[in-house]
């Protein structure tokens, strides 16, 4: 789906469809962005990421289910761009930095249908565990100017934060909550292959 109306042949320019993505990659940090987004008041989105994370693949092309995904974040880095509630996101009535210092994503199974990938795993936030599906789609492939082959992945998933004991919440004089219990994941992945 076009994101904006583009008015040149340059701007109309995408990335190419990766012809085989297959490889080992490490995440790129610096064009990476893990995010979430919450609806608060029942009337409006709050917006946040995490801004130190750490994240290595094995993607398969040809038999996917071989494909692996592991992710670790600092909780510590959580930010909304706000420092109050960023200070509140930090204590045990949410990501509890001081005894849970990393969030943790390692893949169970791996699914491809051409461009789109279904990847379930094991989410750890909080020393819970439970099961969530992320559904990606690629982006493409190219080669920056550092020789570097990269690939492109946009992804997002919605969650319940009660299911892993993240329950804090307010009830509002006009009905409903302070924050909403779902809460969707979001992903914009740069992944850069390493040699063979």
């Amino acid at each position: 789906m076009a994101l904006f109306n583009r008015t040149s042949s340059a701007l109309a320019e995408e990335a190419p469809a990766a012809s085989n993505v297959s490889g080992d990659y490490v995440l790129d940090p610096a064009h990476t962005r893990i995010g979430f987004s919450a609806r608060h008041a029942m009337v409006t989105k709050v917006r946040g990421q995490f801004d130190e994370f750490a994240g290595t693949a094995h993607v398969d092309a040809e038999n996917p289910a071989s494909s692996t995904v592991e992710v670790t974040i600092q909780s510590a880095s959580v930010t909304t761009g706000q420092a109050q509630r960023d200070g509140h996101l930090k204590t045990p009535d949410f990501f509890d930095i001081e005894n849970y210092p990393e969030i943790r994503f390692v893949s169970t199974d791996v699914q491809r249908d051409g461009t789109e990938w279904s990847i379930t795993g094991d989410l750890t936030i909080n020393a819970v565990t439970k099961p969530v599906t992320v559904l990606f789609e690629e982006t493409g492939t190219a080669k920056d100017p550092f020789g570097n082959l990269r690939a492109g992945f946009e992804g997002s998933v919605t969650i319940n934060r009660g299911d892993w004991g993240l329950a804090f919440n307010a009830a509002l004089e006009t009905g409903g909550v302070l924050v909403s219990e779902k809460v969707n994941l979001e992903f914009d992945i740069s992944a850069i292959r390493q040699p063979a």
